[in-house]
């Protein structure tokens, strides 16, 4: 009985110790405490009011739910800080008289990346995706609400596997 409890904490020991290895978010150990996320700007020529302090929010939100990092509004070991530089709506697909039958919403973001304790993580890098409406459809409301929700939810995603995931 007594070789059966050690063989137990052992193997409990050892299960317990590999979990802190891995993590369900796919981030690798993060060798810093704090983030910060400076404040985007909107640069892009066509300016869609109110997207850059939502995009400026989403980034947080990400960074905050898939990692234990304390966000801070300055001196953070990791700085994300750049703009938004394109807010682009173009036509995708024509009818037969010629007329746009889909268009397309393109927001790119260009970020730079700064690791405080890790200086080779550094990066600027531009990121971009798109959403697909009916030509018919404006893009207003709770239509542009779910476009912004689409196209952010991929950019941060993207943001945080290149900065911290290092996918």
């Amino acid at each position: 009985m007594r070789y059966f409890i050690i063989i137990l904490t052992l193997t409990f020991s050892f299960i317990l110790n590999s979990c802190g290895v891995y993590n369900f978010t796919g981030a690798k150990p993060i060798d810093a405490k704090t983030f910060q996320v400076n404040y985007f700007q909107n640069n892009a020529p066509l300016v869609e009011p109110g997207i850059e302090r939502t995009f400026t929010l989403e980034l947080q939100d990400i960074i905050q739910n898939q990692t234990n990092l304390n966000l801070v509004s300055q001196g953070g070991e990791l700085l994300y800080e750049g703009e938004i530089t394109d807010y682009r709506i173009t036509p995708m697909t024509a009818t037969a008289d010629q007329r746009a039958a889909q268009n397309r919403l393109t927001i790119s973001v260009m970020v730079r990346f700064t690791n405080r304790n890790k200086e080779e993580d550094n990066f600027e890098k531009r990121f971009s995706f798109y959403y697909d409406f009916d030509a018919n459809q404006q893009l207003v409301g709770s239509q542009l609400t779910n476009a912004l929700d689409v196209i952010f939810e991929r950019i941060t995603q993207d943001i945080f596997n290149d900065s911290l995931a290092k996918w």
